[in-house]
């Protein structure tokens, strides 16, 4: 019965202690509660709480990410889309994130679901398509002032991803086709004008030299003699044999 007593005392006193002594890395704090009423934060390190008085919540000030589920959203033009986002926030005031809200995970995730709706419900498809950064500002923005009270700061949000119905995408395919088509036409037209515009230009500097233009002809005929697998016929301007012709006149009326 005499060693009863301190065995029991020593158990009682290891419990205590195990139920007293909290080990906090540098990432986390404890926010602790004495009786109830909120008296402080703590951490890191070894800290000592008063058993069975004094009670502690972990709390974590690494950035998290959360995947915010995919949204089903009708644009302001009335295009049904389906979008998705990832959003970066950290716990700045652990005291406030356990105070002012139960469970700020959950609240921060429902209100971002909620936030990335709206904002995108607010916007034409080819604004959703072409300036997202805007509207990831936008949500970033608002998403911050709402969690300011919980004590969280949201840093980043950014779309992933969205995704237009089957009807939709074929219609932009015929579009941006189009698109090309219209592109290519006014670019080949312009190639003509300016082949146009050049000729005309070689035509006013050729015209008051006769010969310039038969010596073109000619270079004409070699280029396409060059070719083996086909057979060109190439009507002959009967100025190239004038000169041909004075000289034979010429002969045939000078005296034997």
């Amino acid at each position: 019965m005499p060693y009863v007593f301190p065995a029991t005392f020593l158990v009682l006193a290891l419990f205590v202690l195990a139920n007293s002594l909290r080990i906090l890395r540098e990432y986390e704090r404890g926010v602790v509660f004495r009786l109830g009423r909120f008296v402080g934060i703590r951490g890191p390190g070894l800290i000592v709480l008063i058993p069975f008085i004094e009670r502690m919540v972990r709390m974590s000030l690494r950035t998290i990410a959360m995947d915010v589920e995919p949204q089903d959203v009708i644009t302001r033009d009335n295009v049904s889309v389906r979008v998705n986002a990832v959003l970066y926030f950290r716990v700045m005031e652990p005291e406030k994130s356990v105070i002012e809200v139960e469970d700020f995970l959950f609240a921060t995730s429902q209100l971002a679901q909620t936030t990335l709706r709206s904002v995108v419900g607010q916007a034409e498809l080819d604004e959703l398509l072409s300036e997202r950064d805007k509207l990831n500002a936008e949500v970033q923005t608002i998403l911050d002032e709402a969690t300011d009270p919980w004590g969280i700061k949201v840093m980043t949000v950014e779309m992933k991803d969205v995704d237009l119905p089957m009807e939709m995408k074929r219609a932009m395919a015929k579009q941006a086709e189009a698109e090309r088509e219209r592109r290519a036409k006014v670019i080949h037209a312009e190639g003509e004008y300016q082949a146009a515009q050049r000729l005309k230009d070689a035509a006013v500097i050729i015209e008051p030299h006769p010969t310039a233009l038969q010596l073109r002809y000619l270079q004409a005929l070699t280029e396409i003699a060059a070719e083996d697998n086909s057979t060109t016929l190439f009507p002959i301007p009967i100025d190239l044999l004038t000169p041909f012709i004075k000289m034979q006149g010429e002969k045939d009326q000078s005296p034997d």
